[in-house]
């Protein structure tokens, strides 16, 4: 990447512009601007409390912005705001998924019964509102057969064909976060927000993490915005590091830069700059 003209800078699928959410006499996000690049993996780290789920939160519609601009820029060329759409719209149009900090899985449904449900949107559409299903025409069942073909899809790339008719509560918790990402992916999303992905990993699973999102962002053509705590995950695969502390931009970088920036480190070690700066190594780098 070229850090002079940047992607995120460049060609972004989102923008957010002069951002701020107050809950009453609190300040949860100021004034906050910051682009997530197309095709770009984006990191949103910061400190607990640092307003990173409030922004997911706004950016999927859970809530509505006190203030600024959410511009989805699709490859369609159509531009969504999303601070003015509901949070289906938001999938369903603007084609933004999310997954959550808990794993949100139907665990008495199966593997492959998960993933039909992310596509139940299109499902109905295809029936007729079910009239279409109970009839058994052929556009219900050519749409059912592709949602079947697009979920065994998913499966296979999470390595979990196999277990494809198991209940989803019987997987090990990794497998459980890659399956609960293939299913946010069987929405067709352009970009996909991951809320701490690698919580409670091993490293083993933290590694099969770091391949499929770089597999998705790179066969997949889908955008990535995790928010992460786990810094080794973070550097290495991320393209563009934002980092939020108190609900205000503290940063807006690449890894390389943002690992020696002595604002970060500040914000991450409870002290001033000035501290932080002394904690960097002769190789200018510190280890967060």
């Amino acid at each position: 990447m070229n850090d002079s003209s940047p992607n995120w800078l460049n060609n972004p699928l989102l923008s957010i512009e002069h951002m701020t959410m107050r809950f009453g006499g609190l300040v949860a996000i100021d004034d906050l601007s910051f682009n997530v690049g197309r095709a770009d993996i984006t990191a949103l780290i910061g400190p607990n409390g640092a307003g990173k789920t409030t922004v997911f939160n706004c950016i999927t519609g859970f809530y509505k912005p006190t203030e600024g601009r959410l511009t989805m820029q699709r490859q369609s060329g159509k531009h969504y705001y999303l601070e003015r759409m509901l949070d289906f719209e938001i999938t369903r149009r603007a084609k933004v998924a999310r997954t959550f900090q808990n794993i949100r899985l139907f665990g008495g449904m199966t593997l492959l019964e998960n993933l039909m449900v992310a596509q139940h949107n299109s499902l109905m559409l295809a029936s007729g509102f079910t009239i279409g299903g109970l009839l058994g025409l052929s556009t219900f069942k050519k749409s059912e057969k592709k949602a079947i073909e697009l979920s065994r899809y998913w499966l296979d790339k999470i390595n979990l064909l196999e277990r494809a008719d198991d209940p989803a509560a019987d997987l090990p918790y990794g497998d459980q976060r890659r399956l609960e990402i293939a299913r946010a992916m069987c929405t067709g999303p352009e970009l996909l927000c991951l809320d701490e992905p690698a919580a409670g990993l091993n490293p083993k699973e933290s590694a099969e993490l770091n391949a499929l999102l770089l597999s998705i962002r790179r066969d997949e053509n889908t955008s990535v915005l995790l928010i992460e705590h786990d810094m080794s995950v973070v550097m290495e695969i991320s393209d563009h590091v934002v980092v939020l502390d108190y609900g205000k931009l503290i940063a807006d970088d690449t890894p390389a830069a943002i690992r020696k920036d002595p604002k970060v480190i500040a914000a991450y070690l409870g002290v001033d700059e000035e501290t932080a700066a002394e904690t960097l190594g002769d190789d200018g780098e510190v280890k967060l």
